[in-house]
């Protein structure tokens, strides 16, 4: 089982009570995007583990199921899928470090350019 298999469980157990995602949300007080994310087994998409075990706690209990079942559940998911080594989350900071400083340097440039032409000392670009 991995964590798409338990989000399909989760989905199952929710439909056979005939409640929506929308219901488990206003019940529980997840944000319905997260509802969605546990739902599909989106990981990337969840918080850290010890608010998604609380939120799978209370999911868990407005369905009907034994919230520390469901919890034992996922604990046992989660242990299966290998953590990411510190040597692939240091090289996935320093791509955003690089992606952010990109996109800060354009912004300035054009916001200097954009001065530049505001203020007269230089001419504005021509139409072809």
């Amino acid at each position: 089982m991995d964590h798409v298999d338990f989000g399909k469980y989760l989905s199952q157990q929710r439909e056979l009570r005939g409640l929506s995602r929308e219901d488990v949300s206003r019940e529980t007080k997840i944000p319905p995007s997260l509802v969605a994310a546990l739902e599909a087994g989106q990981v990337e998409r969840l918080p850290e583990r010890v608010f998604v075990l609380n939120y799978i706690r209370a999911y868990a209990q407005v369905i009907g199921l034994s919230p520390e079942e469901a919890a034992l559940r996922y604990e046992e998911v989660d242990r299966a899928v290998p953590a990411p080594s510190p040597a692939q989350l240091e090289k996935a900071r320093r791509k955003r470090a690089y992606v952010i400083l990109a996109v800060l340097l354009a912004v300035l440039l054009l916001g200097a350019g954009l001065f530049l032409v505001l203020s007269g000392k230089l001419p504005p670009p021509t139409a072809r």
